[in-house]
């Protein structure tokens, strides 16, 4: 446990944020695990929630731009693989 009151704040900090990430991480894994199951409702519906999800995540520094566009590409192909 830190004892010096910046360290203190630190490890506040970078709990608050890990439960932050988390959350993104966790929106981006379900819309994959739905997309390799098949879409139970209507695809354009399915994949614009999706894409608002992974670019979020991008957008807020989660993962980086160039792993939200392949995850994009990748959701786009398993939902018109699974039609």
């Amino acid at each position: 446990m830190p004892n010096i009151k910046s360290a203190i704040k630190k490890s506040k900090q970078d709990i608050a944020r890990k439960a932050r990430n988390d959350k993104h991480r966790g929106q981006i894994e379900s819309v994959l695990r739905k997309a390799v199951k098949g879409v139970s409702e209507k695809v354009d519906v399915f994949l614009s929630t999706a894409y608002a999800n992974i670019d979020k995540a991008a957008k807020k520094r989660v993962i980086h731009k160039n792993k939200a566009g392949r995850l994009k590409k990748r959701v786009a192909r398993l939902v018109s693989a699974k039609k």
